[in-house]
């Protein structure tokens, strides 16, 4: 059996190790929002096939301007200065290296809507030259992927799907159907749309009559066909994550993907997996996964053996645990890889087929605050916790490392693990580790048990034997200068005896003798968490900077501590959550001397901002609350949002299930933060955008409007252009502004508690 161990990258101080002696602690400032901004923000990135280049996307903001502007860049992961993409122009996207490392493509804008790109590399060297264009579709290309041949390119466009399908048969029919109809809308004077379904918009934006579908073009003759002609379902659906949704075979003769082929997408999560031979241009797509759940991110094993997706058991529920399920093409069965493992599967990556014949799979799993990483074989045997690692690992690379040695570091011909690494007090880096071979066996790791993951467990044995290695240094000038505190883990024991965790960051230059405010932090989701994480929309760090200390807890219905917590705030969203966020605070009150209790502000956004309005009207130790996006009449909520699944997953029902009966057997009034409105009196900053739709900004006039006409100290930041998120910098500086400002006025001002 082969013996593994990973190099992680322990506390992260192999990236503050290069410039930890630039200043002392003692001469760092704190943060601010412009230094926040002026942070390069890490994208996509891509290995070559020989391990020796990393091509990613770096956006830069430019806060005077109003703008965020990605570019590409070329590195040697063995070490070497960054350097820009020859071949790149501001805007470009989408890196990928080619099968056989000698080219590359990328997505580009550059002369008109986003096009697929291609470029030689020369892997010598990594330089990029002679850029030419590969598509020309009016409807634009996205998330394009290489086949493991080389001879083709799978990519996604919006299209009409009753237009003639867009093929090289009849390119220019169907493209400039889809351009006409493109053109007549924009130029059209009336706006009005007509709906005859559900989902008619997403998010923040207004579905309309396209749908996604996928698209291949050969790479020598630029030949194109849409896989999926004519149907009317996006393919892929829409994903927060973003992404294609899709892969392609080792012989570059299948191709799987997901779709949602329920006729009524706005009450189903049931997205299933599909393969499409793509050596018949009259084949039909084939449904192979089964479950009633929500099944995404199809990936095929290097052999071809097996087909591996994320797989939920439960319809309608978004937050059922993500298992990691395998199809066996050849028997066509699906097993679980690791039933009794009770955290999500999230991101994976399938490792090279070993000497040994054993196929095994590296995926993310949330634990605890951290995103770390998990080893298993197939077979659901020897499933290993590659390592102690702080913070959160996304975007991983499985290669074998063909550079030189790098002393301490990686080996010729060893394999390499390369991906994404960020902290609380870090944003995203690329970093690099070996998963080697071993056999001596003291140096392997302590695996725990499955199932270990509910309550704190001893930790497990740590290999520490490599020092790892950080590929990128985006911001390490910049992050040199700022004080910004460690946050620290702590664990209480709620009222039913279930142990929860919660964290806390105190202040840039902390003096223990003091008492200082707190800024209490209620995360969205439900189903999310806090974590060793670093966010450009709510950063604890920033809101630690001007003097507070930051608590947060990760309540019932959050995620990395098994799926009974995740389901505890199921149909309870008033209940055990809130009283767990009292607990919490409870317990860091009685701990941290140096919390000022007299002085606590409660911030929430999504959930976070239903919580916060919950909060309102059922407590007065709060100096102030902050509400961004929450729902506040869980009756108007369920009319308005663009996703049904979710109300009538989280309140057990439809509004209308309820007719007749008390207000205590009915969720959508039990939990009603409006009908709590008598007990409105802490001072109350309201926040909306008008392009909200998974939580509509009727339900933040509403609480405004309340609040106004109860005379509750109160304000409203409205912003016209954003939605669910601020993402424009000019209006997240405003946001940032407005929302310190009112803590720092109900906090730092007021004399007397709210005992």
């Amino acid at each position: 059996m082969r013996k593994t161990i990973f190099a992680l990258f322990l506390a992260f101080a192999f990236i503050l190790a290069p410039f930890c002696t630039a200043q002392t602690a003692a001469t760092k400032r704190p943060m601010t929002f412009e230094d926040m901004m002026k942070m390069k923000r890490l994208g996509e990135t891509a290995v070559s096939p020989d391990g020796k280049w990393l091509a990613y996307s770096v956006t830069s903001v430019n806060l005077e301007q109003n703008t965020k502007t990605a570019e590409l860049w070329m590195q040697a992961i063995s070490g070497g200065d960054p350097q820009k993409l020859a071949v790149g122009r501001p805007g470009d996207a989408g890196p990928q290296f080619a099968p056989d490392g000698r080219s590359v493509l990328f997505l580009s804008g550059r002369e008109g809507g986003q096009q697929i790109w291609l470029a030689d590399f020369d892997p010598a060297t990594g330089a990029t030259s002679n850029a030419k264009k590969l598509t020309a579709i009016s409807t634009e290309a996205d998330n394009a992927k290489w086949s493991p041949d080389g001879k083709s390119v799978v990519f996604t466009s919006d299209v009409y799907p009753d237009c003639p399908a867009i093929t090289t048969a009849d390119f220019d029919t169907g493209n400039k159907c889809n351009a006409d109809r493109d053109a007549a809308l924009a130029a059209s004077k009336v706006k009005a749309q007509i709906f005859t379904h559900l989902l008619y918009r997403h998010w923040n934006r207004y579905t309309g009559d396209k749908r996604s579908h996928l698209f291949m073009v050969s790479v020598e003759s630029g030949a194109m066909r849409d896989l999926t002609p004519n149907d009317p379902h996006d393919v892929p659906p829409f994903s927060l994550e973003g992404g294609g949704g899709f892969a392609i075979a080792p012989d570059s003769k299948e191709l799987a993907f997901t779709e949602n082929i329920d006729p009524e997408p706005a009450t189903s999560t049931n997205a299933d997996i599909f393969t499409l031979d793509l050596t018949d241009a009259a084949a039909k797509p084939v449904k192979v996964s089964t479950s009633p759940g929500g099944d995404f991110n199809p990936a095929y094993s290097p052999d071809g053996k097996y087909l591996a997706w994320r797989s939920q058991a439960r319809a309608g529920y978004e937050a059922d645990k993500f298992r990691l399920v395998l199809y066996d093409r050849a028997g066509k069965s699906i097993n679980d890889v690791l039933p009794a493992f009770d955290l999500w599967a999230d991101e994976f990556t399938w490792e090279f087929t070993s000497t040994d014949g054993v196929d095994r799979i590296l995926f993310v799993a949330g634990e605890k605050g951290e995103a770390t990483i998990y080893q298993i074989n197939v077979n659901g045997t020897a499933l290993r916790r590659l390592g102690e690692v702080a913070g959160e690992w996304s975007d991983l690379h499985y290669v074998v490392w063909q550079g030189d040695d790098v002393p301490g570091q990686v080996r010729h011909g060893w394999v390499v693990v390369v991906g994404n690494l960020m902290k609380v007090d870090h944003p995203s880096e690329v970093v690099a580790g070996e998963l080697t071979r071993m056999d001596d066996s003291s140096r392997m790791l302590v695996v725990r048990k499955l199932g270990d993951s509910g309550n704190p467990p001893a930790k497990p044995i740590v290999v520490t034997d490599y020092s790892p290695m950080a590929i990128t240094h985006l911001n390490e000038a910049l992050l040199s200068q700022l004080d910004l505190p460690k946050m620290e883990s702590f664990w209480f024991t709620a009222a039913d005896k279930t142990k929860l965790q919660g964290f806390i960051i105190r202040p840039p230059g902390f003096d223990a003798a003091k008492k200082y405010p707190v800024k209490f932090l209620i995360h969205g989701g439900p189903q999310g968490a806090w974590g060793d994480a670093w966010s450009y929309r709510w950063n604890p760090e920033l809101f630690a900077a001007n003097g507070y200390v930051v608590v947060m807890i990760n309540f019932r219905g959050s995620t990395g501590y098994g799926q009974a917590i995740v389901d505890g705030v199921n149909g309870d969203w008033g209940g055990k959550p809130f009283t767990d966020l009292m607990e919490g605070l409870d317990y860091a009150e009685q701990h941290y001397p140096f919390i000022d209790k007299t002085r606590e502000c409660a911030l929430g956004a999504s959930y976070g901002g239903y919580m916060a309005n919950w909060v309102l009207g059922h407590t007065d130790r709060f100096k102030c609350i902050v509400s961004h996006d929450g729902m506040f009449n869980p009756e108007s909520a369920f009319g308005s949002t663009e996703e049904d699944w979710f109300n009538i997953w989280e309140f057990k029902g439809h509004p209308w299930d309820y007719y007749g009966k008390p207000d205590s057997e009915n969720p959508f009034r039990k939990w009603a933060p409006m009908l709590a409105a008598k007990n409105f009196k802490t001072p109350t900053l309201v926040i909306h955008g008008q392009l909200d739709y998974r939580l509509d900004v009727s339900e933040g006039l509403q609480l405004f409007d309340t609040l106004q006409l109860l005379k509750v100290p109160s304000k409203m930041l409205y912003f016209p252009d954003e939605g669910h998120w601020v993402l424009k910098p000019q209006n997240s500086q405003l946001w940032y502004k407005t929302v310190n400002d009112w803590v720092d006025e109900w906090t730092k001002q007021g004399t007397a508690s709210r005992e």
